[in-house]
Protein backbone atom coordinates (compact mmCIF):
# COMPACT_ATOMS: atom_id res chain seq x y z
CA UNK A 1 0.00 0.00 0.00
CA UNK A 2 2.85 2.56 0.81
CA UNK A 3 4.19 2.04 -2.70
CA UNK A 4 1.07 2.88 -4.27
CA UNK A 5 0.54 5.90 -1.86
CA UNK A 6 4.58 6.55 -2.91
CA UNK A 7 4.14 6.90 -6.51
CA UNK A 8 5.45 9.87 -8.11
CA UNK A 9 2.72 11.96 -9.10
CA UNK A 10 3.10 12.07 -13.03
CA UNK A 11 3.47 8.20 -13.02
CA UNK A 12 0.11 8.31 -10.81
CA UNK A 13 -1.47 10.74 -13.29
CA UNK A 14 -0.30 7.99 -16.40
CA UNK A 15 -1.80 4.92 -14.22
CA UNK A 16 -5.12 7.29 -13.96
CA UNK A 17 -5.14 8.45 -17.35
CA UNK A 18 -4.71 4.22 -18.66
CA UNK A 19 -7.41 3.24 -15.85
CA UNK A 20 -9.69 5.83 -18.18
CA UNK A 21 -9.38 4.68 -21.31
CA UNK A 22 -9.66 1.14 -20.24
CA UNK A 23 -12.77 2.33 -18.46
CA UNK A 24 -14.13 4.27 -21.48
CA UNK A 25 -13.66 1.03 -23.59
CA UNK A 26 -15.54 -0.81 -21.09
CA UNK A 27 -18.44 1.25 -21.40
CA UNK A 28 -18.07 1.44 -25.01
CA UNK A 29 -17.95 4.93 -25.13
CA UNK A 30 -20.70 5.53 -22.56
CA UNK A 31 -18.31 6.56 -19.04
CA UNK A 32 -20.07 5.08 -16.53
CA UNK A 33 -16.63 3.14 -15.37
CA UNK A 34 -15.44 6.35 -15.55
CA UNK A 35 -17.92 7.49 -13.03
CA UNK A 36 -17.03 4.81 -10.77
CA UNK A 37 -13.74 4.93 -11.05
CA UNK A 38 -14.36 8.27 -9.43
CA UNK A 39 -14.51 6.35 -5.52
CA UNK A 40 -10.84 4.67 -5.53
CA UNK A 41 -10.48 7.55 -7.13
CA UNK A 42 -11.12 10.00 -4.65
CA UNK A 43 -9.87 7.56 -1.90
CA UNK A 44 -6.09 7.61 -3.36
CA UNK A 45 -6.49 11.53 -3.99
CA UNK A 46 -7.15 12.02 -0.39
CA UNK A 47 -4.62 9.57 0.85
CA UNK A 48 -2.26 10.91 -0.36
CA UNK A 49 -2.93 14.50 0.42
CA UNK A 50 -3.49 12.96 3.91
CA UNK A 51 0.17 11.75 4.03
CA UNK A 52 2.10 14.77 2.26
CA UNK A 53 0.17 16.93 5.31
CA UNK A 54 -1.97 17.65 8.14
CA UNK A 55 -3.42 20.92 7.35
CA UNK A 56 -7.27 19.98 6.42
CA UNK A 57 -7.45 22.92 3.81
CA UNK A 58 -4.38 21.98 1.81
CA UNK A 59 -5.71 18.60 1.89
CA UNK A 60 -9.26 19.88 0.72
CA UNK A 61 -7.25 22.04 -1.63
CA UNK A 62 -5.77 19.34 -3.35
CA UNK A 63 -8.76 16.77 -3.44
CA UNK A 64 -10.58 19.33 -5.57
CA UNK A 65 -8.02 20.04 -7.49
CA UNK A 66 -6.74 17.28 -8.49
CA UNK A 67 -10.22 15.77 -9.07
CA UNK A 68 -10.86 18.51 -11.56
CA UNK A 69 -8.09 17.53 -13.37
CA UNK A 70 -9.38 14.27 -13.51
CA UNK A 71 -12.70 15.22 -14.65
CA UNK A 72 -11.02 17.42 -17.21
CA UNK A 73 -9.26 13.84 -18.73
CA UNK A 74 -12.15 12.50 -19.28
CA UNK A 75 -14.21 15.35 -20.54
CA UNK A 76 -11.43 15.72 -22.99
CA UNK A 77 -11.42 12.27 -23.97
CA UNK A 78 -15.28 12.39 -23.98
CA UNK A 79 -15.23 15.56 -26.31
CA UNK A 80 -12.99 13.75 -28.77
CA UNK A 81 -15.01 10.63 -28.74
CA UNK A 82 -18.46 12.40 -29.03
CA UNK A 83 -17.83 15.72 -30.43
CA UNK A 84 -17.23 14.09 -33.60
CA UNK A 85 -21.14 13.02 -33.95
CA UNK A 86 -22.01 16.82 -33.32
CA UNK A 87 -21.23 17.84 -36.87
CA UNK A 88 -24.59 15.52 -37.67
CA UNK A 89 -26.33 18.51 -36.13
CA UNK A 90 -25.58 20.46 -39.03
CA UNK A 91 -26.40 17.44 -41.60
CA UNK A 92 -30.22 18.04 -42.96
CA UNK A 93 -30.09 14.44 -43.86
CA UNK A 94 -28.84 12.91 -40.95
CA UNK A 95 -30.94 10.54 -39.63
CA UNK A 96 -31.10 10.40 -35.73
CA UNK A 97 -33.29 7.87 -35.18
CA UNK A 98 -31.23 4.79 -36.38
CA UNK A 99 -27.74 6.37 -35.06
CA UNK A 100 -27.49 3.90 -32.00
CA UNK A 101 -28.69 5.59 -28.92
CA UNK A 102 -31.50 5.69 -27.01
CA UNK A 103 -34.36 7.91 -27.74
CA UNK A 104 -34.56 9.26 -24.34
CA UNK A 105 -36.33 12.44 -25.12
CA UNK A 106 -39.63 12.44 -27.36
CA UNK A 107 -37.89 14.04 -30.70
CA UNK A 108 -34.86 12.07 -32.07
CA UNK A 109 -32.75 14.93 -32.80
CA UNK A 110 -33.60 16.44 -29.28
CA UNK A 111 -32.70 12.88 -28.22
CA UNK A 112 -29.67 12.95 -29.99
CA UNK A 113 -28.70 16.38 -28.34
CA UNK A 114 -29.48 15.43 -24.75
CA UNK A 115 -27.39 11.99 -24.99
CA UNK A 116 -24.37 14.12 -26.53
CA UNK A 117 -24.65 17.13 -23.46
CA UNK A 118 -24.79 13.57 -21.22
CA UNK A 119 -21.84 11.87 -22.54
CA UNK A 120 -19.79 15.36 -23.04
CA UNK A 121 -20.54 17.12 -19.87
CA UNK A 122 -23.07 15.79 -17.82
CA UNK A 123 -20.50 12.20 -17.07
CA UNK A 124 -17.43 14.15 -16.63
CA UNK A 125 -19.32 16.05 -13.89
CA UNK A 126 -20.60 13.12 -12.65
CA UNK A 127 -17.45 11.58 -12.08
CA UNK A 128 -15.99 14.69 -10.69
CA UNK A 129 -18.63 14.72 -8.08
CA UNK A 130 -18.14 10.81 -7.21
CA UNK A 131 -14.14 11.88 -6.76
CA UNK A 132 -14.93 14.73 -4.39
CA UNK A 133 -17.57 12.41 -2.28
CA UNK A 134 -14.93 9.58 -1.62
CA UNK A 135 -12.37 12.55 -0.99
CA UNK A 136 -14.39 14.08 1.59
CA UNK A 137 -15.28 10.45 3.03
CA UNK A 138 -11.65 9.54 3.53
CA UNK A 139 -10.47 12.80 4.80
CA UNK A 140 -13.42 13.02 7.30
CA UNK A 141 -12.58 8.96 8.73
CA UNK A 142 -9.06 10.38 8.98
CA UNK A 143 -10.70 13.41 11.06
CA UNK A 144 -12.46 11.37 13.12
CA UNK A 145 -9.68 9.10 14.18
CA UNK A 146 -7.03 12.11 13.99
CA UNK A 147 -9.04 13.49 17.70
CA UNK A 148 -8.29 9.97 19.13
CA UNK A 149 -4.44 10.72 19.12
CA UNK A 150 -4.72 14.70 20.42
CA UNK A 151 -7.10 13.85 22.98
CA UNK A 152 -4.54 11.29 24.30
CA UNK A 153 -1.62 13.77 23.98
CA UNK A 154 -4.25 16.32 25.68
CA UNK A 155 -4.74 13.28 28.68
CA UNK A 156 -0.89 13.03 28.62
CA UNK A 157 0.18 16.91 29.27
CA UNK A 158 -2.90 16.86 31.82
CA UNK A 159 -1.42 13.94 33.70
CA UNK A 160 1.87 15.57 33.76
CA UNK A 161 0.78 18.81 34.48
CA UNK A 162 -1.30 17.57 37.36
CA UNK A 163 2.28 15.60 38.83
CA UNK A 164 4.17 19.12 38.83
CA UNK A 165 4.24 20.68 42.26
CA UNK A 166 3.08 24.17 42.90
CA UNK A 167 5.83 26.18 43.47
CA UNK A 168 8.63 24.00 41.59
CA UNK A 169 9.81 26.67 39.24
CA UNK A 170 9.54 25.18 35.80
Amino acid sequence: MNRLLSLNKWAAFAVFVLLDIICVGMGMGVPIFCIGLGFPLGWYIAARAVRSTSDLGVVLKRTVVQATLTSAVTFAMMALLWGNASRLLLDPTADFANFGIPMILYEPKVSFVGWLVLMIFISPFLQLLTTLFASHVTSLIWLMRRPQLSEQQNSTARVSACDEKPGDGK
